[in-house]
């Protein structure tokens, strides 16, 4: 593209000069050639008026009184009734330029300048001409590829943009280049690799959180599997098959919230539900893994709540607190109900030794982990928490105490709740 700016930049350039050449040829040849011709006949206007003067003041006319009165390289022939010619210079040969003047008394004047001279004075006018011309090539070419550089250099760097975005590289760049087609391009390539970035980002996301939300309530389905496999019991299998196909419902709901917050993060499904059947539920599902290690899960607190969020969601949030509280907590799990104002708390805390100090609050940030772990969890739940307006907080580091924060029915609760206990521990 560079060599057709150039060759287009020059063609148009030669055909200028070429156009304006010719012409300008034209008109100093001829603007030349008639300058000499009127100066023939100046000359010989001027020597017929000194030899008109001479002759009334009876004095000689001869070649040396006359000679300063021509130009050196021109021939004049004077011609008197009744004296002999008079000739100045040398007569020249070949073509000339002649110009004849009759005078008053009689005498005759020829003045003569060979058409060389008038040849060289055109010569040397062509070569000024020749020398503009070649001068004016070479400011274009200059221009040309100055001009032709700055066009094709971000039109390179561009290309290269369009390559690094569909090789899998967003980051846009930011580079304008004065412009103003150039600089539209720039903007939209721009546009488009914040717009691919986003997307990488949030495709990236969706898997990260996907991977994490489906291992919790896979993990406790396989639990479930495990209880039917160690037992006999005919009841005791239907109880755990009939627990583990509501794990599967949840699994599908998970699954189900995740297509639906890819296509649009805005869109909830909060509703009025049972706080207790979730916490219970929760409960239930965690009491074999609990078992296994040897620990206990209990709640407390106020019966009968109902709250504003997404069920599914909630079950989530509150079954990662309570197997990070397996994972890397220790002694009793507790889940305690509350309310605060407008709204229904659920804590969880155990007596392990809870959140680093360094940690603090940035244990909700993704890939901080303070044990080894994704860092996922937390962040994961905290998302889940915020999407219908709740909240989790850190209360307490040590021990360490999560709070969900929910939107609560305050006029649909039964009032006949109360504060009493009920606890799963494992079997002694």
């Amino acid at each position: 593209m560079r060599r057709r700016l150039i060759n287009s930049t020059l063609a148009v350039v030669l055909v200028v000069i070429a156009v304006f050449g010719v012409s300008l040829v034209i008109v100093e040849t001829r603007t030349i050639q008639a300058g000499a011709q009127e100066s023939v006949g100046a000359e010989a206007v001027r020597l017929v008026g000194m030899v008109e003067s001479r002759l009334s003041g009876g004095e000689k006319i001869t070649a040396e009184v006359l000679a300063e009165q021509i130009t050196t390289d021109r021939y004049a022939l004077i011609e008197v009734p009744g004296h002999a010619p008079v000739q100045i210079g040398s007569r020249p040969s070949g073509d000339v330029i002649a110009s004849t003047v009759h005078g008053e008394q009689g005498e005759t004047v020829t003045v003569q300048e060979p058409r060389s001279a008038v040849s060289a004075e055109i010569g040397r006018t062509l070569l000024i001409i020749l020398a503009v011309a070649a001068l004016a090539i070479l400011a274009a070419v200059i221009l040309a590829v100055r001009q032709a550089r700055r066009l094709t250099a971000p039109l390179t760097d561009l290309a290269e943009t369009a390559e690094r975005l569909g090789s899998g590289d967003p980051r846009p760049r930011h580079r304008r280049y004065g412009v103003h087609e150039l600089d539209r391009v720039a903007d939209v390539l721009d546009a488009s690799a914040e717009r691919i970035a986003r997307m990488l980002t949030a495709e990236r996301r969706l898997a990260a959180d996907a991977s994490h939300q489906l291992r919790t309530p896979l993990t406790a389905l396989s639990m479930r599997l495990e209880e039917i496999t160690l037992t006999d019991d005919p009841e005791t299998v239907k109880e755990e098959a009939t627990i583990a196909l509501g794990q599967v419902d949840r699994l599908s709901d998970v699954v189900q919230r995740l297509l639906t917050n890819s296509r649009d993060p805005r869109s909830g499904s909060a509703v009025a539900f049972d706080l207790d059947e979730v916490v219970k539920q929760q409960i239930e599902e965690w009491r074999p893994a609990y078992r296994s290690a040897g620990r206990a899960i209990v709640r407390s607190g106020k019966k009968n709540l109902r709250a504003v969020g997404t069920p599914g969601a909630v079950a989530q949030v509150l079954a990662t607190l309570i197997e990070n509280s397996l994972m890397h907590g220790d002694g009793t799990v507790a889940l305690r109900t509350r309310v605060t104002g407008n709204q229904a708390v659920v804590e969880v805390t155990d007596a392990g030794p809870g959140v680093p100090p360094d940690l603090g609050s940035r244990v909700f940030e993704r890939t901080v982990s303070g044990r080894n772990s994704t860092g996922l969890g937390l962040a994961v739940a905290r998302d889940l928490a915020e999407a219908d307006g709740g909240r989790l907080e850190l209360l307490q580091q040590e021990p360490p105490v999560f709070a969900l924060f929910l939107s609560r029915e305050s006029e649909q609760y039964r009032p006949d709740g109360g504060d009493e206990p009920e606890s799963a521990t494992a079997p002694r």
